[in-house]
């Protein structure tokens, strides 16, 4: 079972991306937020879903484990498929759905294309002690994320790992919105100080 891939990204639209792992192409289906998040950059970690069907074997990839927890979630409720529950996620943040179901905010979930107030109501009901169980906040998932990605970087560029690591967490802790490359370029600056 695929839980996790990181790759070159080969191609992408707002709901697929062909991922290249070391020569193999994965086709991955993901959330609009997931590809806002990826948009613009040569290479992706993504969370991995595997639907296995009869007849085929799909992922489901999303930047954050939040999100894949959500998305697992949804598909869990009857009548709830996985495009469905990709659209939801489209459609709406991960927070803003956890608060919404906790609310039983059935017109924010409605809101959402596609889905009826039938559905929403399904939502509010299977999902409303369910959701308090996921994490909250994307963004420590996404520094994270970034930290690594930015470590990496250093390394390969002859840094320590650990100085590299140091440098890198005590950037991200005053300016935690900090975009990959603007990242690696204040640490390259702190580093040759």
């Amino acid at each position: 079972m695929i839980g996790y891939l990181t790759g070159k990204i080969i191609s992408s639209k707002p709901t697929k991306i062909l991922l290249n792992v070391n020569g193999v192409g994965y086709l991955v289906n993901i959330s609009i937020n997931t590809f806002e998040k990826i948009s613009g950059k040569d290479s992706a970690s993504l969370f991995i879903h595997t639907s296995v069907k009869e007849d085929s074997i799909t992922l489901f990839g999303f930047s954050t484990e939040t999100e894949k927890e959500m998305f697992e979630l949804l598909i869990s409720v009857n009548g709830i498929g996985p495009k469905i529950a990709l659209s939801i996620l489209s459609g709406i943040k991960t927070d803003d759905l956890k608060r919404a179901i906790q609310l039983s905010d059935i017109s924010r979930i409605v809101a959402v294309p596609g889905i009826g107030k039938k559905t929403a109501e399904r939502l509010v009901l299977e999902l409303g002690t369910k959701v308090s169980n996921i994490a909250g906040g994307d963004t420590t998932e996404i520094s994270h994320s970034i930290k690594n990605e930015a470590v990496a970087a250093l390394g390969t560029l002859g840094y320590n790992s650990k100085t590299a690591e140091n440098v890198v967490r005590e950037i991200l802790s005053s300016s935690p919105d900090s975009a990959l490359e603007e990242l690696i370029k204040k640490a390259l600056s702190s580093l040759n100080r």
